[in-house]
């Protein structure tokens, strides 16, 4: 009897388990090779910080006394100012890195510019210009002292001969004593400051809920003519909570500590004015978590991590 055999379906040859792994391979190559493109430099990918100035912040680089740029000053006479008493522009010499935020700093009652005119040098040289002036009288009261901190940011960045060095939507205000408390009036005139640090402060008006520049607020613990107490503590805490904001009470200081070269004060400043003026996230290290107290701090408080 004959057998009628049905055609067997024909398969195509199964892949061997090397040929196989080859290709898982050859394809997670693939993949890895387009996510390196997509991070290269050049690649449209996240781009960083383009305000960072400056290698990256060490405890050390941020306490030196000059920071890793060479820098030159400019004196503006109190002829030429206007609405201020003429000043000091420390600056950055290199152009390569393109504008720099600025800061402008104002000494205290019955004193001049000297008096504040470490921090100048000492600031420039982390990648700032810098601006400390004199005030049209040694007597000037807060309102009017933020009222001229305001003017020599607009002579800064639209008169002065290093305007074109600074980046006019990152400025900020310093100040000493009455200085201190002009720097929260002129933040409280000029929402768009980026950062204020009024210096074992002095004024009057004891509250500023109304501002909404990020704000360090430095005390010293001995001080007798800006007591904490009646100063930089209700200063602070009268500042609104979701604003990014601090308190540091130097240890074993006095009202005038501010008037010489401090490295506590200038380790804080350069982290507040980094972190806000430039966006530089790399100093926030410096600031979050909260600094502990030591030999030379008595308090720290602050909102952490920062929103900005």
């Amino acid at each position: 009897m004959q057998q009628h055999l049905l055609p067997s379906r024909q398969h195509p040859p199964r892949p061997s388990r090397s040929r196989t792994l080859t290709g898982l391979l050859a394809s997670a190559a693939a993949t890895a090779g387009l996510l390196l493109t997509a991070l290269a430099p050049g690649a449209q990918a996240v781009a960083a910080n383009p305000y960072e100035r400056g290698p990256a912040p060490t405890n050390a680089s941020i306490e030196a006394s000059r920071g890793s740029y060479a820098t030159s000053q400019t004196s503006v006479s109190s002829l030429v100012a206007s609405g201020f008493g003429g000043g000091t522009i420390y600056y950055p010499t290199s152009t390569a890195d393109g504008t720099f935020g600025a800061v402008v700093i104002s000494p205290g009652f019955t004193a001049y510019q000297s008096s504040i005119a470490w921090l100048g040098p000492r600031l420039a040289s982390q990648g700032f210009v810098v601006f400390t002036i004199d005030t049209n009288t040694t007597l000037d009261q807060p309102d009017s002292r933020g009222r001229q901190l305001l003017s020599a940011l607009d002579y800064l960045t639209q008169r002065s001969s290093v305007r074109t060095r600074v980046d006019a939507t990152r400025l900020g205000v310093m100040g000493h004593s009455m200085g201190g408390g002009g720097s929260l009036e002129a933040a409280k005139s000029r929402t768009s400051l980026k950062a204020a640090i009024p210096l074992t402060g002095w004024n009057t008006d004891k509250t500023w809920p109304e501002l909404r520049t990020p704000t360090l607020v430095v005390g010293a613990d001995g001080d007798t003519v800006a007591p904490v107490a009646t100063h930089s503590k209700p200063f602070y805490e009268s500042l609104p909570g979701s604003l990014d904001k601090a308190y540091l009470e130097l240890r074993g200081a006095s009202h005038f500590t501010p008037n010489s070269s401090d490295t506590t004060i200038a380790k804080y400043s350069l982290s507040w004015l980094k972190r806000f003026i430039d966006n530089d996230t790399r100093y926030e290290q410096f600031l979050c978590p909260i600094p502990r107290p030591s030999l030379t701090i008595a308090e720290y408080r602050g909102n952490c991590p920062h929103t900005l």
